[in-house]
């Protein structure tokens, strides 16, 4: 090794330059072609050198090399044995540095060159994965129980909650054969603990979100006294979360509590949610003051929305004003963290600027942003209301307290929709003058409050029916803002109330321009266009608002309405029973599908519509009279008696129900409870020509002796009557006015219309002839009198 270190002699530490025309032969290339040895190496051997590796030293170069003044030197390696290509004993070492680079003696006869082997065929395949191997069937498994838990999280959250359960146990069933498995195989500590804990927990949520609450807190207890589970403590939040909705709230709390007390503290955030569920649940348990203590430690820790809103909620429920006045402070005190609107105004006219506010003016950021100011805003005006009433002697000193704080917040905008809420709150105690004088204050401030006001006050003076003032107030609003939809719809309703029906067309037609959503604009219309008798617009009208308001009563009575007007009874019929799938108790409803079945024909049915409206409200004169008519008509006296009845007790001076009702029983063939029921008909309206024929019939067929008292009576009336229309006509005739037919009533001696047959006058002859015939004139039924 140290053969090539030369030493300087000691004879030449004169000579300070010797040595530097001596240096390593082995970077001689010079003599190479000369070499006798190098060639012989060359032509052999096709550099098949082995490779050069950390653990055997390069070999150095064992042949004679030319020196600056033409001496061979001979090398061997550093390990002693002689160089590639070196001749020892007349054999020359073989070379086979180069064979990898694909020469060979065969290129020396002729071969193609193929360095890259491509003649020796395509590789051997690669060796085949023993899948029979146990450890290859544990990794199978442990990966078709992922997939499991996948599909499972997958399956809840579109909504499959049974098949995402069916996937979560699955999964369970196939984790524990994967635990038997490895413990069969391995020592048990290199059970997965990640999969189960994954497999455990994905089952716990799967049957919380089937309301199988019992099988998921023993899940989540499996989890918790498993030790060798870090961090699991924490699942004892959602234990208290499903005891919440248990509404067991005392194990909610304790749950609560403890996963408080395992949670560190430098998780701020999470140990401040579950303050607010502990907050909450002592709301529902009515324990106030232990919410507020939780509401307060939170508000001092991180200040929030929620938390403020629901410090005031506890403080509202004890009653305490002065802390509802701190609680509302901080309220107005939390920090919304989003940016001002003067940030998406362009300062200048640079093309670039412009358009990047315009694409971040309403991104998702700026929902978001738009969105919490927006709930913040419903907080504050929610809490204003409910504490403004209390906080102080009266109300109106309440909402002063209020709108002074909003003014000194970051909320001023908000002071005058309180002002707003304090006149409503005006109208509900119906204190009118005092509402109008808040309204009133805002004439004078900006366009958009003054708009606001101005639609109230135009809105108060039409339930007033003073429709003059009405229509100051909404041409003040339209004027200060024409943009305004609630203004334009109270014009033309002004304008509607007037009678002048297409120009209040034209201003519901300009609120909805400004706002298509509009739905008082788009259902007025539609009553406009009724009135107009533009059936077709009114139906359109209509059908729009019923997209938008797809459960709306109103909206689907009136398209029913249109459709009765257009002359198309199936279509009503359709609309209404959709009507009374919404509001199944409507009697209106109910008896108009009754008599659009009866127009049609169809009995039963308009029967069972009648009888449903009779059932939720039996007061309807025109239900009790169709139905009484429908008895008769279908030969059951019996059971019209009881709405007849009905009827008289409603209208108890109406003398035809009471005759109705005896008429029932002689047809029936009780003609003691008849003759009881006309003579007490008698006593009451003794002027009643028709109650004393048929008293006078029934006592000559059961053959009393008061039936020469009832015909001296009837005779009698009846002369008086004739008397009287004599009187009548011979007065017509001498003052040349034209006749006016006299309807009878319960006190006068006018004909009785029974309304079981037809309308006819009697003639003073033809009751005498009706007396002695077996068959009266009120038993003949006609279809002119059933109801419409």
């Amino acid at each position: 090794m140290m053969e090539n270190v030369h030493l300087a002699p000691e004879t030449d530490e004169d000579d300070l330059y010797s040595g530097f025309n001596d240096y390593n032969p082995a970077f001689d290339t010079e003599e190479l072609e000369n070499d006798t040895g190098f060639q012989q190496a060359v032509r052999t051997s096709h550099g098949r050198r082995p490779p050069v590796t950390a653990k055997i030293p390069s070999t150095a170069v064992s042949r004679p090399i030319a020196t600056g003044y033409g001496s061979k030197t001979s090398l061997t390696s550093s390990m002693g044995r002689p160089m590639t290509g070196t001749i020892q004993d007349g054999v020359a070492r073989p070379m086979t540095a180069v064979r990898a680079a694909g020469f060979s003696k065969a290129a020396l006869r002729g071969s193609a060159f193929d360095p890259l082997g491509q003649s020796r065929g395509p590789a051997p395949p690669l060796e085949a994965k023993n899948e029979d191997s146990p450890e290859e069937k544990i990794r199978q498994l442990e990966k078709k129980v992922n997939e499991l838990v996948e599909e499972s999280c997958i399956a809840n959250s579109c909504g499959d909650l049974k098949l995402a359960l069916e996937k979560a146990k699955d999964a369970g069933r196939k984790e524990r054969v994967l635990v038997r498995q490895r413990e069969q195989i391995t020592s048990p500590e290199n059970i997965n603990l990640d999969l189960t804990y994954s497999v455990l927990f994905n089952l716990a949520s799967q049957y919380s979100a089937n309301e199988m609450y019992a099988e998921a807190l023993n899940t989540y207890q499996v989890i918790v006294k498993n030790k060798m589970f870090s961090n699991a403590g924490r699942l004892k939040v959602n234990m208290g979360n499903i005891y919440l909705k248990q509404r067991n709230y005392s194990k909610a709390i304790k749950f609560y509590r403890m996963a408080l007390d395992q949670i560190p503290s430098v998780h701020k955030e999470m140990r401040i949610k579950i303050m607010q569920n502990i907050g909450i649940t002592f709301i529902k348990t009515g324990q106030y003051s232990d919410a507020i203590n939780s509401f307060e430690h939170i508000m001092s820790m991180a200040p929030s929305l929620k938390a403020g809103f629901n410090l005031i909620l506890s403080c509202f429920a004890i009653g305490d004003r002065e802390k509802m006045k701190k609680a509302f402070q901080k309220l107005i005190a939390v920090p919304l963290e989003i940016d001002e609107d003067d940030k998406y105004i362009s300062p200048s006219d640079d093309p670039h600027t412009n358009l990047l506010i315009e694409a971040i003016k309403n991104d998702h950021l700026r929902q978001m942003e738009r969105e919490r100011k927006a709930m913040a805003e419903k907080y504050i005006m929610t809490a204003a209301k409910l504490i403004a009433p209390v906080i102080e002697a009266s109300f109106a000193v309440g909402y002063n307290w209020c709108v002074e704080v909003v003014k000194a917040s970051q909320y001023v905008e908000l002071a005058n929709d309180l002002e707003i809420n304090k006149a409503i709150t005006y109208l509900r105690q119906k204190d009118f003058n005092q509402a109008v004088d808040t309204l009133k204050m805002f004439e004078k401030k900006d366009s958009r409050v003054k708009s606001a006001a101005a639609t109230n006050l135009s809105f108060l003076y039409y339930l007033e029916n003073e429709f003059a003032q009405a229509s100051s107030y909404a041409d003040l609003a339209v004027n200060s803002d024409r943009y305004n939809p609630s203004a334009l719809t109270n014009k033309g309703n002004t304008v509607f109330a007037n009678g002048d029906y297409e120009k209040a067309a034209e201003f519901y037609k300009e609120a909805l321009r400004n706002d298509s959503s509009c739905t008082e604009a788009l259902y007025n219309i539609g009553l406009t266009y009724k009135k107009l008798n533009r059936l077709d617009e009114a139906l359109d009208s209509f059908l729009k608002l019923h997209a938008i308001l797809r459960n709306s009563a109103q909206v689907l009575c009136q398209i029913a309405n249109v459709y009765e007007l257009m002359e198309d009874p199936n279509q009503a019929i359709e609309w209404l029973m959709q009507l009374i799938s919404v509001v199944p108790t409507d009697s209106q409803a109910l008896s108009k599908l009754g008599e659009l079945y009866d127009s049609e024909g169809d009995k039963s049915q308009a029967f069972q519509y009648y009888y449903e409206s009779y059932r939720y409200f039996p007061s309807n004169i025109e239900v009790i009279e169709w139905l009484g008519a429908y008895y008769i008509d279908t030969q059951f006296c019996e059971k019209a008696i009881q709405y007849f009845e009905r009827a008289s007790l409603i209208q108890p001076t109406q003398v035809k129900w009471q005759l109705m009702v005896a008429s029932c029983f002689r047809r029936s063939g009780n003609y003691q409870k008849a003759l009881a029921t006309y003579k007490e008909i008698h006593r009451k309206f003794p002027e009643n020509v028709e109650c004393l024929r048929f008293l006078v019939r029934l006592c000559t067929d059961i053959g009393l002796k008061e039936v020469q008292e009832y015909a001296t009576k009837l005779k009698r009336l009846e002369k008086m009557k004739e008397m009287r229309e004599q009187r009548i006509k011979s007065g017509r005739d001498s003052s040349g006015g034209s006749r006016s037919k006299r309807e009878g009533s319960a006190g006068s001696d006018a004909s009785y219309v029974d309304p079981l047959g037809p309308q006819i006058e009697r003639p003073k002859t033809a009751a005498k002839k009706r007396i002695d015939e077996d068959d009266f004139a009120d038993e003949e039924l006609g279809d002119d009198l059933l109801p419409e």
